[in-house]
Order: structure tokens, then sequence, then C-alpha cells
């Protein structure tokens, strides 16, 4: 199935254009598109669900492929065989349905599987399963030849690459994690679709969680918030630990200082002499922790609502930091922030990892220039800290410039030499993680 020529971007907003559009439902169909668009010399962009948050699916011309037809689902002990269009909330509900449990969770639960591999998405029980790479046991993967490779967990890439450095963080996703010996699967989830495309995924799914109570805990200011992540944070039991601070709680109409939103499974006991008990809100059944993910869902659709309202496009940061760098890097979100665009940001995130997301509004031209200053500004401190400039969304093409603030000029060349080798016109992917060729 194929369409003509279309404008195609993600929730980002980045723009994007693609002068014919596919949509194939079978691996043989899609290998024929590329093995066609391999001959002719076109530049083809994968898309799946359009909830990406960098524009790496927002073609820059050429062909589109979108995913969205390849939906196999088949649920069995211990794994899932799916396709790369099958949503995120479709493979937790089957897994659920089958007395099991698939560990990420990324905010946006209307994402696709083949984006969140590519994205190497992660969410906020990250802070205990880890990102999507973690879970993942087997890949099919069309190169831009045409050809399909069948990967395993365990199975070794068969060329050398050096041992890239990296991030002193939880959580990582800018760029390939290259090292001697590394995995294809490792190699493959979190490149963005800049080496292949994922045509199947078998992906690891854990016994059902026991009994667990979710929570919405408020403080009386930020600095007893972020004292009670510290103490809280090796607590066994705690799946998740999220930040909310006053501006975000603002914008959904709730009078308080800020808050954490936690999950906890099992017996686990927390010290809440810090906390507003009388005023926190807790969950036990599976109806109330669905309340509660709405809740934290409602936060960044209200903040992309006023994005939209004010007509630019979003300015938010996607890094991480040591788990010991956390109040230090909030520290220079607030100085900074509170000197550029006070009453125009909000913070919020998975402050478990050391990962809070910075929302800037600007509501002028001069203020939306000066905004992407600051962003890059963020991204050099938290680089300084020992972070990441992307930790869960990847760099797509919206932020593929802050790849060279993450690694030295030899290091990006040794990413480049192994996209080459799968894709040597540059094809796949053009402008996502790398700005150039």
């Amino acid at each position: 199935m194929s369409s003509g020529a279309s404008d195609i971007t993600d929730v980002s907003g980045y723009p994007g254009h693609a002068d014919r559009v596919f949509a194939p439902e079978t691996e043989s169909e899609l290998a024929a598109i590329l093995t066609r668009a391999s001959t002719e010399k076109i530049p083809v962009t994968v898309c799946g669900a359009l909830t990406g948050l960098a524009g790496g699916a927002s073609p820059q011309g050429g062909w589109a492929v979108s995913l969205l037809r390849m939906r196999k689902l088949a649920v069995h002990a211990g794994r899932a065989v799916v396709g790369p269009g099958v949503l995120l909330r479709d493979v937790q509900t089957a897994a659920a349905s089958s007395g099991q449990f698939y560990a990420p969770d990324p905010t946006e639960n209307t994402s696709s599987i083949g984006g969140n591999i590519a994205a190497n998405a992660s969410g906020s029980r990250s802070f205990r399963y880890g990102a999507t790479r973690r879970q993942v046991l087997g890949l099919r993967v069309a190169l831009m030849d045409g050809s399909v490779v069948a990967l395993k967990r365990g199975d070794k890439i068969d060329f050398e690459v050096p041992r890239i450095s990296l991030p002193r963080t939880t959580k990582h996703s800018a760029g390939y994690p290259l090292a001697p010996d590394m995995e294809w699967i490792d190699l493959f989830a979190g490149s963005e679709g800049t080496l292949g495309i994922v045509t199947e995924a078998e992906l690891q799914l854990l016994p059902a969680p026991g009994e667990r109570i979710g929570g919405v805990i408020f403080f009386r200011s930020e600095d007893d918030a972020l004292d009670a992540v510290e103490h809280w944070r090796p607590a066994p039991g705690l799946n998740m630990i999220e930040y909310i601070d006053r501006g975000s709680l603002q914008m959904m109409d709730i009078p308080q200082q800020a808050a954490l939103m936690i999950e906890i499974e099992g017996d686990a006991e927390l010290d809440m002499r810090t906390a507003m008990e009388n005023e926190s809100w807790f969950a036990t059944s599976a109806a109330d922790r669905e309340r509660l993910r709405l809740f934290r869902h409602a936060l960044p659709e209200k903040a992309n609502e006023r994005i939209r309202r004010i007509g630019f496009a979003k300015l938010g940061t996607d890094y991480a930091v040591p788990l010991d760098k956390n109040r230090e890097m909030m520290a220079i979100y607030r100085r900074v922030m509170e000197r550029e665009a006070p009453g125009r940001y909000i913070v919020f995130g998975h402050v478990g990892d050391a990962h809070l997301h910075v929302n800037n509004f600007p509501e002028t031209a001069g203020q939306f220039e000066r905004g992407k200053e600051i962003m890059t500004d963020l991204a050099h401190e938290a680089v300084a800290l020992g972070g990441t400039v992307g930790a869960e969304h990847g760099l797509g093409k919206r932020k593929a410039h802050l790849l060279e603030l993450q690694y030295p000029p030899d290091q990006i060349a040794a990413m480049k030499n192994v996209k080459r080798r799968f894709d040597p016109d540059w094809l796949l992917g053009r402008g996502t993680l790398f700005a150039h060729a």
C-alpha cells in the first residue's frame, strides 16, 4: 500500500515532508521497498505512531515507511512476539491478560513498539526495570539493501568497534553505545532507525507484580521532596519515583509546592516525616492506579497544549545526570530558568533516575530563540556533571546537534563508520542522530 506526497511530523512539531508514503503489511513487502530505494538512491524515513519528541519520524524528502500495519502480537510464557506497529498499551494489556507484565512504561502508551525500540524508550518504571533495550530478547531487522537479519540476545557483532565513553547515568539514549564484542541487539536498539528497520521483536515478559500501592505525596517545599528522594531511592520494592514541581501542579490547578509520584510493590516502608500525609493521595486498586497514571499523563499533555497555544515548537530537556548530581542539576535548572524565563517553565519527571524534564514556554519570537540557546547551555551543564544529552527520547533531528556535546570527534566518527557499514549511501533516517554525513 502506498500514497503520494505528504506532510509528516511527530509530536515535536518538527516539519517533515515525504514524496511518497508506504505502509507495508509484511516483512517481505518492506524488504522490497528498501531494495528499490537502495537501487534508486532514495532516502527512507521510518515512521511509527508519530508520538516521538525529537523529529526522528519527520522525513526530509524521499520516502516515508509507516509500520503501523505490521501488527503481529503473540504472547507466550515469559515472552511476546510483536510487530513494530503494535502499540505499547496493547502489549501491556495482552501481557496482563496472561498474568504477566511488560516492564517499560513510557508516558505515552499509544507509542509503537518499533518506536520504543528505536529510541530505547524508558519511562517511570525504568527506575527499577531499566529501559526498552534490556527487555529485548530477539529482533528481526530489515537492512537498507533489503536483506533481513535475525538476532538473538547474546549474539555478538562480527566487526571491530572501539569502546566509546558513556555517561555515568542510569539512562542513556544518544548515539550508538559502541564497545568491543557488544551484542547486535544493543546496537540496533536505540539506533533511531538509522541502521535498520525492526520488523519483529521478541520481548521479555515478567511475572505479574504482586500487591502495589501508588501515591502522589505532597511536600511543603522542593527541598523536602528532594530529601525524600535521597532517602527513598534505595527502598526495596520501589518501582518508580517521579517529581512534579510547583509550576506543574499549578498547571493542573493543584495548590501545592511539590510532589512525588510513587509506586511500591510489597511491604516497603518509606519515611514520611517530611511529607504532608494528610494531603497526599494513595491508590491500592488497579482502577485507582490507572487514575494516577492518567494524572501523570495529563501533565505533559497540558504542557504540549500550552506550547501549541503559544505557537512555538517545544523546548524541553531530556538530560540525565549521575544520581549523586541530581540536586546539583536541579539547582542549575532553577538558577538558569529563574533568570531567563521566570513563570514560563516547569520541571517534572523521572527524579529517581536523576532525569528531570524542563519545559520552557516562550511567549515571543525573541524568547523562543533565546530558549533554544538555554537548552543547549543546560546540555553543556549536564555533560559537565557526567550526564547525558539524551536519556530516553533519542536525539532525532531536532537535537542531533547535541551529539557533539556528548562525544569527542573520533567517537562520533566511529559511529558514522558503523552507519556506513549498513547504509553506505546514507539513505536511512537521513538527518536523524547525525546532522550530516
